[in-house]
């Protein structure tokens, strides 16, 4: 029995290192058109090796984003045309960030770290809508753990090896 016992904590301690092995966003909800302050968590490096640059997709819906400067870490934000136009504030908008890179620092394999983004959720985006923020993270010596998966039809983000962090969008409270 003492056995079994052991064998089931070891399986939970398996799932649970696997479950912890992603990129994710600590906050799994933003309210369609408020500002969402999207922190990605970052637990590992790739294959024991050093995170020195993560690659950000501001998914479509996310808006006027902007990059929380990193001490150590350059920025690059590129630019682009989202695939239709948002109001923002009462302006129309049809172009923002479309990708932040964050670089030339180290995070070694094992040490934890944040990287933060701030954007509004346009207020086109219903409730119960599932928005992904796909991430590459490169590491030393060309290793690369691409967090991109986007679930299809019918799946789940636990059924792939490499989820796409993601959030759910909620409706805005009524006054």
């Amino acid at each position: 029995m003492i056995k079994h016992f052991a064998l089931a904590v070891a399986g939970i301690f398996c799932v649970a290192g696997s479950a912890q092995a992603h990129i994710t966003l600590e906050q799994t909800e933003a309210v369609s058109g408020k500002a969402y302050k999207a922190v990605l968590r970052v637990g590992h490096g790739c294959e024991g090796k050093a995170t020195i640059r993560i690659r950000v997709k501001i998914p479509e819906g996310l808006l006027s984003a902007k990059p929380m400067p990193k001490a150590g870490w350059t920025l690059q934000k590129i630019l682009g045309t989202y695939e239709k136009s948002y109001d923002l504030y009462g302006k129309q908008v049809k172009e923002g960030l479309t990708e932040i890179v964050w670089q030339g620092g180290s995070l070694v394999d094992d040490e934890y770290d944040e990287f933060v983004f701030r954007a509004t959720v346009a207020k086109e985006l219903t409730a119960a809508t599932r928005i992904y923020v796909p991430v590459v993270q490169e590491c030393a010596e060309g290793a690369v753990e691409r967090w991109i998966d986007i679930p299809a039809a019918g799946k789940t983000s636990d059924d792939y090896e490499t989820p796409a962090p993601f959030f759910d969008v909620v409706a805005p409270p009524h006054s």
